[in-house]
């Protein structure tokens, strides 16, 4: 798998389990995204994730997405993982700044 795959299952993990204050563990997110068990990548890739500005970082408590910087994940997953705006508005029920993209 190509990293931009691995980034975009693990993204797409992220947000269906997404709870404000529930960071998700290196381990769990692993298991639970679809990787098709490439998991010196997607080790590779949460490290990346770690330092994302969409992403707040708990240390041993995992990652969380970080509300405030929805704008740049509201891009990353159209330009890179190929989501629709509608598919966007509809997972990321918080994020207010739909109206200021242009995905024409």
């Amino acid at each position: 798998m190509e990293k931009p795959s691995v980034i975009c299952a693990l993204l797409a993990t992220m947000i269906a389990k997404h709870r404000w204050g529930t960071p998700i563990t290196e381990e769990a997110l692993l298991i639970l995204s679809a990787i098709d068990g490439d998991y010196p990548t997607a080790r590779e890739v949460y490290d990346d994730l770690r330092t994302g500005a969409y992403v707040t970082y708990r240390g041993n408590r995992g990652i969380e997405l970080d509300k405030s910087n929805f704008d740049e994940l509201a891009e990353v997953l159209y330009h890179d993982c190929g989501w629709e705006a509608w598919e966007i508005e509809s997972r990321l029920k918080q994020y207010e700044g739909l109206d200021d993209h242009d995905w024409a």
